[in-house]
């Protein structure tokens, strides 16, 4: 890693700060910045997670998507994870702290609201910004693809009736322009821009190159991410720091919770760390604008709901940079290279 790259966790922290900063002294280009939207996805925020996937779809071959099929275990566990025990266990934790660890602390009708936040969260699991935790973790480029695009296949179907379950209510309209848009933009164009690149550079000799060329630049686009995420809401933490750190208790022990839960399921089926790290940041990660803009358009936008899962946005790039940090400094527990080799795809299997 280089020395930039090395201190990422500090540039992140001032990007945070930097954001807060933006958000105050300059109201009126944050707020042009959120009006570029189209079906609650953010273009300006599009183009850098956009600049983010793309190197690592570079390394994408898509002659080994066949072969990714022979390791279940890693796609088992982030469907597991995903749809059985993570939105419930999300629920159960907004229960806890809203109505009974924080009940004199919020009104019961702001408690009801924050914890339909936190369920929206729970029942997203991320599109996007998964590719570059996987990234980050050296993980495996064709199976992330495989676990994002099967898990956003299920969510078509079980994410409405996961939400109106835990919610209560029956009339759950899943906004079909913000799943679409956000899949085309974060997977689909990605996918094919990486496959475009691969067949230009040709060997993998060059392949590696690019991918170490612009690598950086994926990082920058992770930094200006923050920039922008915490000016956008810079207003709302400085004027409701309490309410902030309130909703993100929850939020916090739930990333951490099903992020060992799956890293330790990996860890116990023998999973390769290439593929363990991913499949346990995929779960641990949310499809924020998703879960924002069903909040908005059941709560409104002003909401306890659509603040709960802001703040969601917040808390997950420092969460994940820790999560990645801690899969790095692990990657030697999992089995040796040379007791996994056989269980990879021939195709992805180091320097083939």
């Amino acid at each position: 890693m280089s020395t930039f790259e090395r201190y990422l966790s500090l540039w992140i922290a001032l990007a945070m700060v930097a954001g807060i900063a933006l958000g105050s002294a300059a109201p009126g280009l944050v707020n042009a910045i959120a009006a570029a939207e189209v079906a609650s996805v953010n273009l300006v925020v599009a183009i850098l997670i956009w600049a983010m996937v793309y190197p690592m779809m570079v390394g994408v071959d898509p002659s080994s998507l066949r072969d990714v099929v022979k390791q279940p275990k890693g796609l088992a566990i982030t469907l597991i994870v995903n749809w059985l025990i993570k939105p419930f266990t999300m629920a159960a934790l907004g229960v806890l702290f809203f109505e009974v660890v924080f009940a004199k602390l919020i009104a019961p009708e702001d408690a009801q609201q924050y914890l339909a936040g936190l369920i929206l969260l729970g029942a997203a699991p991320c599109t996007a910004m998964v590719f570059v935790w996987s990234q980050l973790t050296r993980g495996d480029e064709s199976y992330t693809l495989l676990q994002v695009s099967v898990n956003d296949v299920v969510m078509v179907f079980a994410f409405a009736p996961i939400v109106a379950f835990l919610l209560g209510v029956t009339d759950i309209v899943v906004p079909w322009e913000t799943l679409v848009l956000s899949v085309v933009l974060f997977v689909v164009l990605p996918f094919l821009a990486g496959f475009l690149t691969r067949k230009k550079l040709g060997s993998e000799a060059r392949i590696d190159a690019f991918q170490a060329r612009v690598k950086p630049w994926s990082v920058i686009g992770l930094i200006a991410t923050v920039v922008i995420l915490f000016g956008l809401q810079g207003q709302v933490i400085l004027d409701r720091p309490q309410v902030i750190a309130l909703i993100a208790v929850p939020i916090l022990l739930q990333s951490y919770g099903i992020f060992a839960l799956a890293y330790g399921a990996a860890y116990a089926l023998k999973v390769p760390h290439r593929i363990a790290a991913p499949c346990a940041l995929i779960g641990t990660s949310n499809f924020f604008e998703l879960a924002v803009a069903v909040a908005i358009s059941l709560f409104g936008l002003n909401s306890g709901a659509a603040l709960a899962t802001v703040v969601g946005v917040l808390v997950e790039v420092p969460v994940m940079l820790s999560l990645v940090a801690f899969a790095n400094r692990t990657r030697e527990r999992f089995a040796p290279v040379s007791e996994t080799m056989a269980e990879m795809p021939s195709a992805n299997r180091p320097g083939t």
